[in-house]
């Protein structure tokens, strides 16, 4: 199976970002809850939509350039207001592995479906409102039943 370049960096990057400090199980079960999104219908139909899904705000210096609005991204990293640079290549160099495998059919779905995710120290509103499916390091995964 051939994976796009571009679909690849998404996935690494938002293993890198949300998940470099779980265990491998943990970076596969984060890069599961974005596949698992591209194939629900209530969620963008690519991995980088997913990956980058949130609302948005037209630049004031330059029309029909559009930033992600800080702190309201499915993903933190994405707009948390920090750098995205790498800095950790072996960490990154895994989370890419990890992404090819998922992205190539390599790697089964361990999370049951989970559509969310959250650290166990959070305690998001709509969690009573999904299925618990998983917990791996300090996260604890759900589906959003259909």
């Amino acid at each position: 199976m051939i994976v796009e370049a571009a679909t690849l960096m998404c996935l690494s990057m938002n293993i890198f970002h949300e998940a470099r400090n779980q265990p491998i199980v943990g970076q596969i079960a984060v890069a599961q809850v974005v596949q698992n999104r591209v194939k629900d219908s209530r969620y963008p139909n690519t991995t980088c939509e997913v990956v980058e899904q949130g609302p948005t705000r037209e630049s004031w210096k330059r029309n029909k350039v559009f930033y992600p609005i800080k702190h309201r991204c499915q993903f933190s990293w994405y707009c948390d207001g920090k750098s995205d640079k790498v800095t950790d290549m072996k960490a990154f160099k895994l989370a890419k592995t990890i992404a090819y495998g998922i992205l190539s059919g390599q790697v089964y779905d361990i999370t049951k479906g989970a559509t969310h995710y959250h650290a166990d120290y959070v305690f998001p509103a709509w969690r009573t409102s999904k299925t618990k499916t998983l917990t791996v390091g300090d996260h604890i995964f759900y589906r959003w039943e259909k």
